[in-house]
């Protein structure tokens, strides 16, 4: 379908992790010439708590992707909580629009399997490839390919810098936003930022069937310490390690004087000896994060150029999950790349691709809205401390927490707590 006069593929995707891959691989399942562009080489680590709720899991069944244990996952119940004095254990709902169980694994390995399923598909991958920047047309300003510089191993540049041109760009370019920047697309101030820090242990407790949530965190025994800002998890990874990790979120993108390494390190020292989270057993430094969340650039789309996954702050506000938003960005992009390949006008293209945002904001911008209203709440360690002591005994009360935070509820029909999140996330602007 590429006319080889001027472009190099139908639609070249920049960056390779979950919302890059997912694009890449729903582009060329149509038929479409595809150019995947990844600055690093696979397997490369990325900063994530790996656990994935079963929203992930859905898009990657979508994807074809193959979910055994023997291919490296490991399948989990739902989510234990922990803090206020209890300890509950909720399983993930039986539901229609979602499995009833959530995933985890690593995403050096998770990432690396995503790219190479997009290539199977028949993308092109082009690892080292670092795009420095857009390409535009000099008449209208239109997104028409992206220049990009070859890299080494070591980061540093192998080559002169390349162009390759495509009608449509998407980029799936992570937090820095290359691309976005480029165009002038700042992020919004006035939308939730979290900081994530982690790093892995070999513990006896790889094989825990729950996702866990430390919802607070002590500086020593807990009642008689400090409250730190933030909440703590450990995901087990089956293989003899968990992931363990901290993270914190503010309802503005102002930066903050916290130390999260030194928090993680208070929490560590404090850790029942039981599960051996010693400096022995740690593998890796711990290593932390941005989190940009509820759609905090935009638009989406506009000038030839889409927005998915990191580059357009689609981390929840509610989880600080972004694994399976950007596998559903990739994909609604990519339907939104292949109508508008069908489209016999340049006016008809444009809606094609103009979709995209909309058909994002009618499923995300309500619940990111109510989002940053629970950001707001929950940010003050005092206020989840109350929450979780009071809140935790009241079965229905953390049966709608746990489908509202998970975003795993019935869109239409459903019970009375899907019915009452799903009026609640369209009441809510989508702003």
């Amino acid at each position: 379908m590429v006319d080889a006069r001027s472009d190099d593929a139908d639609v070249i995707v920049v960056g390779a992790g979950p919302a890059g891959s997912s694009a890449a691989y729903h582009c060329a399942s149509a038929g479409l010439e595809v150019l995947l562009l990844e600055k690093a080489e696979f397997p490369r680590d990325k900063v994530c708590g790996d656990g994935l709720t079963p929203r992930a899991v859905k898009e990657l069944a979508a994807m074809g992707v193959s979910l055994r244990e023997e291919d490296g996952w490991i399948r989990n119940r739902g989510l234990r909580v922990v803090g206020g004095g209890h300890r509950l254990e909720l399983p993930w709902p039986e539901l229609s629009s979602y499995p009833s169980y959530g995933l985890a694994r690593s995403r050096m390995s998770l990432d690396h399997m995503l790219a190479s399923h997009a290539r199977a598909a028949g993308a092109k991958l082009l690892e080292r490839t670092n795009v420095t920047g857009p390409l535009l047309d000099e008449r209208t300003g239109r997104v028409v390919g992206v220049t990009a510089r070859p890299v080494g191993s070591d980061g540093k540049r192998a080559g002169d810098d390349v162009t390759y041109r495509a009608p449509v760009v998407i980029a799936a370019d992570g937090v820095s936003a290359r691309l976005a920047t480029g165009l002038g697309l700042e992020k919004r101030m006035d939308r939730p930022m979290g900081v994530a820090v982690r790093t892995y242990f070999r513990t006896p407790r790889h094989d825990d069937p729950w996702m866990e949530s430390q919802l607070e965190l002590w500086d020593g025994a807990p009642g008689s310490s400090n409250l730190m800002p933030g909440y703590g998890w450990i995901f087990s990874l089956g293989d003899g390690t968990a992931n363990v990790g901290l993270g914190s979120v503010s309802s503005t993108a102002a930066a903050t004087k916290v130390d999260y390494k030194d928090l993680f390190r208070k929490w560590m020292a404090n850790a029942p000896a039981e599960w051996e989270f010693t400096p022995e057993n740690q593998i890796g430094e711990v290593r932390g994060a941005a989190l940009p969340m509820g759609f905090n650039r935009g638009p989406l789309y506009g000038r030839g150029l889409m927005l998915a996954g990191d580059s357009a702050g689609m981390i929840s506000p509610f989880n600080g999950e972004g694994i399976a938003y950007g596998l559903q960005a990739g994909r609604f992009a990519a339907d939104s790349v292949v109508q508008a390949a069908a489209r016999g006008s340049a006016a008809g293209r444009e809606r094609a691709l103009a979709a995209y945002q909309t058909r994002m904001k009618d499923d995300l911008g309500g619940y990111y809205t109510l989002g940053r209203v629970f950001v707001k709440l929950i940010e003050h360690p005092q206020v989840m401390h109350v929450c979780t002591r009071y809140g935790l005994p009241r079965p229905l009360l953390m049966k709608f927490v746990l489908k509202l935070l998970s975003d795993c509820y019935e869109p239409r029909g459903g019970d009375m707590v899907d019915r009452t999140i799903s009026a609640l996330a369209r009441l809510a602007p989508a702003a």
